[in-house]
């Protein structure tokens, strides 16, 4: 079994064309970025938890979800105003009917 930086994902992340299949590549990605990009707090929440999982073992997949929460950090998803309409009334019983 691969321990540290080399583990890999269990789905690899793509991003702008390239992929990130272990933790080292997550973190050299993140390493690369814009240091104003790299200071937001999501990414920096995503670094922790690749140094946690690299260090300290444990599911690779909490570092994968760091990263895609820092990832789609700007993505707000779309309300559907003519989704299920509340029912405001109150049910009768049958024995009010």
């Amino acid at each position: 079994m691969i321990k540290g930086w080399g583990r890999p994902f269990e789905e690899p992340i793509v991003v702008e064309g390239r992929e990130l299949g272990t933790l080292m590549d997550a973190g050299e990605y993140i390493a690369a970025l814009p240091k104003k990009e790299h200071e937001a707090p999501k990414w920096q929440a995503a670094m922790e938890a690749l140094i946690l999982v690299a260090e300290g073992g444990g599911p690779t997949m909490f570092a994968r979800i760091g990263v895609m929460r820092a990832l789609n950090r700007h993505y707000i998803p779309e309300l559907n105003p003519k989704g299920k309409a509340p029912h405001w009334g109150r049910l009768k019983l049958k024995r009010d009917q």
